[in-house]
């Protein structure tokens, strides 16, 4: 018997559908876009903040809804805005960043909030987060609430690091990491992909049970829990190679468009 077809689909963008060189290729964009003409939403759930969307959105053609910040912010494709925002706030962050440095002295911390990037001067950025708002300490650049407070360790890897941040602080926050550096994105408790991406789906009426989701980092593990059924990218993270129902080839092999066209029939 035919399992019935999805109503949503929920898919992280870096490693998922854009390579790690930023390209999606023309055969993603054709299943992404062959799938939302049969009405079936599709869903960018991703650990980037908005102004990282625009590329992505018109590449796509996509003017739903986005979940932004590892689900701190849901986006309006187009119309440009924030619709929601659950913020992490300046006291748990601040109290956070100080255990954090407390027992791991050689931590930097950066925060991203609605009006823009901000870090500290030994936090060392590996992409283009454009003109950073300030350059100070984390009491200086944190008086506002958090989208995501960010800490980086030159000399710990991110399942490292992200170990001995959760021994320190357990479950004040939401803590995880998308990085093959030591890198923290750290969220408000509660809040993850899946919660908002949860959001959603209740509005319309949605189950978890008719979701597909795809991801290939930690930050995906809890939308892949969530949703009925999960696709790991295969050279993602072991974590997720091990949680996800199956697997997928990475974007530059098309690994997303093609399971989307056999879900959904759409290959040509």
């Amino acid at each position: 018997m035919t399992p019935p077809r999805p109503r949503l689909v929920a898919t992280d963008l870096d490693g998922t559908i854009v390579s790690w060189s930023g390209e999606i290729t023309d055969r993603t964009v054709a299943a992404l876009q062959a799938v939302e003409a049969q009405g079936v939403p599709i869903v960018f759930v991703t650990g980037r903040p908005p102004r990282w969307m625009a590329d992505v959105a018109e590449r796509t053609g996509h003017t739903g809804l986005a979940v932004c910040a590892n689900g701190a912010l849901l986006y309006d494709l187009h119309a440009e805005r924030v619709v929601d925002s659950f913020p992490l706030s300046v006291e748990i962050g601040l109290e956070v960043a100080r255990l954090l440095r407390d027992a791991l002295p050689d931590i930097a911390f950066a925060v991203e909030t609605l009006d823009g990037f901000a870090h500290e001067s030994a936090y060392a950025p590996r992409f283009d987060v454009g003109q950073a708002r300030a350059v100070a300490h984390i009491d200086r650049i944190y008086g506002e609430p958090a989208m995501k407070l960010l800490a980086r360790h030159e000399s710990l890897g991110p399942d490292e690091l992200l170990a001995a941040a959760r021994e320190v602080v357990g479950d004040v926050v939401e803590m995880t990491h998308s990085s093959t550096s030591g890198l923290l994105e750290i969220s408000a408790a509660g809040v993850s992909k899946a919660s908002t991406l949860a959001r959603i789906c209740e509005e319309r009426g949605i189950d978890p049970s008719e979701v597909v989701a795809f991801g290939d980092m930690p930050n995906d593990l809890p939308m892949l829990a969530w949703a009925g059924l999960s696709y790991g990218v295969a050279d993602g993270h072991p974590e997720v190679v091990a949680a996800a129902d199956a697997l997928v080839d990475p974007p530059e092999k098309d690994g997303v468009a093609r399971e989307l066209e056999r879900l959904f029939s759409t290959a040509q």
